[in-house]
Order: C-alpha cells, then sequence, then structure tokens
C-alpha cells in the first residue's frame, strides 16, 4: 500500500520551488517539497482547488506577485501549457527569470535515484503495457509501483530502492516535464496524430514522445513498435546510436531481433533461434492487434529485468484488464456489453470496433480534430451506430450512406436502443460497444466518469444524474 504522505523531495531544501496547479499530482509535489524542507509556493488559478489545499496544509501564495528571481524551479501540473499553443502566464514569467519548469515524475527521479525505472509511452495502449508490466513483475515477485499517467501521483506512490521498480505511464505532455528522466526500460508503442495543439504539430509531438529515450544510461533498453511510420523512425534512429540495447516489436510482421505476434504466437527473436514464447489464446483480457503489441513490450521489458519466461507466460495470462478499456460489463442473453470509453480518438476506437464482428456502436463526445476519419474499413463490422454528445451529428455526417445510425444525445437513450436492437436482431456475437472516438468533457469529467455511467446503467443500477450538459 502506497503511504499516506508523499516521498519526501530533500534536493530543494532550503530553497524555493514554485508548483503551479494543485490537483492530484501538484498537491502531492507540493506536500513532498516541504517535507524534504523547500519553501514552497503553491498556486491553482482555481479558488476552489486553494481551499482544498489549504485543507491539505498548503498555504497558497499568489505567484503572479512573486520574486521569480527567488525560485529554483516551477513545478508545472502536466495538464497547463507551457508553449502550445498559448504558454500559461506563470509558465512565462518562470522562463523569463531562467527557472526550470519540471513536473513531479522529474521530483520522484531525483527524490529516488536508486531505484529503477520502466518508462511507458504511446499515443495508444500505454495504460494496458503499464498495467501489464507490473502485474506480470508482481507475479515475479519484484518490489514494484505502478503510477505515472495512470492510477495515483507518482510521489504518492510506495518508496522503492536500488531492489524496486518504478513503472510509469508518461504522456507526451509528462515527458517535457521531466528533464532528470533515465529510465532501465524505455517503450515507445505507437505514435499517431493527438494532442498536436498542446506541441505545435505533429513533428512536436514525435519529438515529445522521442524523449523517453533520453537520460538513458549504457545498458539500457529501449522498446519500440515497428507498426507505424513515425514509432519505425525512431526506431532506425536509435539503432545507430551505441550504449543501449534496441528492442523492436510488433503485432503485425516478423521483426528480426525483435518481439512480435506471428498469427496467435508471440515470438521472442531476441533469442537464437527465435521461439514462440505462448499462445494469445490463454490471454481473455487482451484481445486484438493492439493488445498484442502490448503484451511483446511486456515480454520485451520483462525480460530486459531478468524476469524468467515462464513468470512471464503466466503475467500475461493472468492479466485481469483494465476498466474502460475493451471492459466486459455484461454478457446478457448472448449480448456483450463491452466498456471502451477509454477510446477518445479514432484510432483508439479502431482497435476495439476490429474485435468484434457484430457491433452496435456508441459514439461521439468531444470531437478531436480529425473526426471518425479513418475508421471505413471497419463500418461492414457495425450494425448500427448510436451517437452522443456534442460529436453527434458530425459523426452522422461521416456515417450517412455507408453506416445506420441513430441521434440519441445522451448515453442513457444510447444504451437502452442498442440493447433492445442487439437483442431484437439476435445476432450472433453481438456486442453493445462503448468506444466513442471521442474526448468526455462535453457531458462528463473524464472518461473514468463516462464508463462508469455505461457500466451502471449496463447492470440496471442507479443510472448517474444527469451529466453536466446535454448537446
Amino acid at each position: 500500500m502506497s503511504p499516506a504522505v508523499p516521498i519526501p523531495v530533500s534536493n530543494f531544501a532550503g530553497r524555493v520551488v514554485a508548483v503551479l496547479g494543485l490537483a492530484r499530482s501538484g498537491l502531492a509535489a507540493a506536500l513532498a517539497l516541504a517535507a524534504g524542507g523547500a519553501e514552497v509556493w503553491a498556486w491553482d488559478d482555481s479558488e476552489a482547488a486553494r481551499a482544498l489545499a489549504a485543507e491539505a496544509g498548503v498555504a497558497a501564495t499568489n505567484l503572479y506577485e512573486s520574486d521569480w528571481s527567488r525560485a529554483a524551479a516551477l513545478v508545472l501540473s502536466p495538464g497547463i501549457p507551457h508553449t502550445y499553443p498559448r504558454p500559461h502566464a506563470l509558465a512565462q514569467k518562470a522562463r523569463a527569470a531562467g527557472c526550470p519548469i519540471i513536473g513531479d515524475i522529474d521530483l520522484l527521479m531525483r527524490a529516488r535515484p536508486q531505484a529503477n525505472y520502466v518508462g511507458v509511452t504511446g499515443t495508444n495502449g500505454k495504460s494496458t503495457t503499464t498495467s501489464l508490466i507490473g502485474h506480470i513483475l508482481a507475479g515475479a515477485g519484484r518490489q514494484v509501483a505502478v503510477g505515472g499517467n495512470l492510477g495515483q501521483a507518482a510521489l504518492t506512490l510506495a518508496p522503492l530502492g536500488a531492489d524496486g521498480i518504478y513503472v510509469l505511464e508518461m504522456s507526451s505532455y509528462q515527458l517535457e516535464l521531466t528533464p532528470s528522466a533515465s529510465f532501465k526500460v524505455a517503450i515507445l508503442l505507437n505514435i499517431t496524430p493527438d494532442h498536436l495543439d498542446r506541441h505545435g504539430g505533429f513533428d512536436g509531438y514525435v519529438a515529445a514522445k522521442r524523449r523517453i529515450f533520453d537520460g538513458q544510461k549504457p545498458g539500457g533498453t529501449a522498446i519500440i513498435g515497428a507498426d507505424d511510420d513515425a514509432s519505425a523512425g525512431v526506431w532506425r534512429a536509435l539503432i545507430g546510436e551505441h550504449g543501449r540495447r534496441v528492442v523492436p516489436i510488433s503485432a503485425r510482421r516478423a521483426v528480426p531481433g525483435g518481439v512480435y505476434a506471428e498469427s496467435n504466437r508471440l515470438i521472442d527473436a531476441t533469442l537464437e533461434p527465435a521461439r514462440t514464447v505462448m499462445d494469445f489464446g490463454r490471454a481473455e483480457r487482451l484481445p486484438g492487434e493492439h493488445n498484442r503489441q502490448n503484451a511483446a513490450a511486456a515480454w520485451a521489458a520483462s525480460r530486459a529485468l531478468d524476469v524468467p519466461a515462464s513468470d512471464i507466460a503466466a503475467g500475461i495470462s493472468s492479466y485481469p484488464g483494465l476498466s474502460h478499456r475493451q471492459e466486459l460489463v455484461a454478457d446478457v442473453a448472448g449480448v456483450r456489453f463491452i466498456n471502451d470509453s477509454k477510446a477518445t480518438n479514432a484510432d483508439a476506437a479502431a482497435k476495439a470496433l476490429a474485435c468484434y464482428d457484430a457491433i452496435y456502436w456508441i459514439a461521439g463526445g468531444r470531437p478531436k480534430e480529425s473526426g471518425i476519419a479513418g475508421l471505413e474499413a471497419y463500418y461492414p463490422r457495425i450494425r448500427h451506430a448510436f451517437l452522443i454528445g456534442e460529436a453527434a451529428e458530425a459523426f452522422a455526417k461521416t456515417l450517412d450512406g455507408h453506416v445506420g445510425w441513430t441521434l440519441s444525445r445522451t448515453l442513457g437513450p444510447a444504451v437502452e436502443a442498442a440493447a433492445a436492437m442487439a437483442a431484437r436482431e439476435g445476432r450472433r456475437g453481438a456486442v453493445v460497444l462503448l468506444s466513442p472516438a471521442a474526448a468526455s468533457f462535453d457531458q462528463y469529467a473524464n472518461f473514468e466518469e463516462r464508463g462508469s455511467h455505461f457500466r451502471r446503467l449496463v447492470e440496471g443500477g442507479p443510472a448517474l444524474a444527469a451529466p453536466r450538459s446535454a448537446s
């Protein structure tokens, strides 16, 4: 169990550190710095957040009126922009004063430098891969803590020593704020367009993802997806660099010297000769091609950490899955209800659409820039679409003439209508799939709230109160 008090960060003892953003990670950072002897200037633009921080013992300091020449660092919550599309005013003040801008994971690495670190990034699949590696390591008896962009704040994880392993999901935002990063094992799963406004375009997004390999020491391992052009480009570039081991992974083809899926088998070609190491039929909670890539990454990472092959195979087979990521909520009279609320863009939704053949698709929310472009190959699998949120009309226009659709507007009517149609048509293997291909923020606080609402509707419990706004 993680400690109630964050890991003390003593690296800034006796110096001033500003903390901007007092939600989960920012509040933990402020408490950790104070416990380590720093003078903390904490601020959040939200009065409610400042009040909650005060209740936790963190007093607010108005950073707009502070002398930035005194600050040794600015710890920035990852959701706050510091470059694109427009830097926050306080990030500008810090940069003008020559004050380094870092994040909470950078503080963790400074506080626990003797521990081992595994970092996982990618546009899609990083949460599953992170938790899968943690599951394998725990099952093999290793001291492990899992967090970062997934689950609890990094500084509230258990304080691990030289035998411990932190497995951290790393978003592109977090990677830009972690200059101290030195991952023993660094994983880049894939790169498809996402968050482009925060990185000034696709090239900036790729550069942010590539940062996961910065600072790797000799003997480190870089594991890189070979199934998309951008990631494959990073793989080719790193092969020419000395001092680290580079392992490609693929869900689609054989990659020499890597780990890959072939038919229903996982092949480890880092061995000589290459050999089959497990059958994917044993991994019931990892359906679809994308999860084969996740499993390949977890296999390669675990082998780099000297976990026996038998323990890795057992861990992959016993993995229980994550909530909101192709989570099987119920099977009612042969109709499966799948909660894939984490699929907030078209590429993520494609991973789920590829797994089923008779889909009653619930989609929509706050659309990403590209909408649902690129999903045409999956239209034959979709029996009907039930569209919700701000994206409903735009998605309907895209689907019109190809897939039948209903403007359900909100999740309750969508679940009811999809369940009724699936039961009425009685198609073998029918799936009511919430895989929205859009963000949740038009009607929900986050994808977890959206997925929990779906789950409660399906399970027949009391539905959540109406979402904050209906389109």
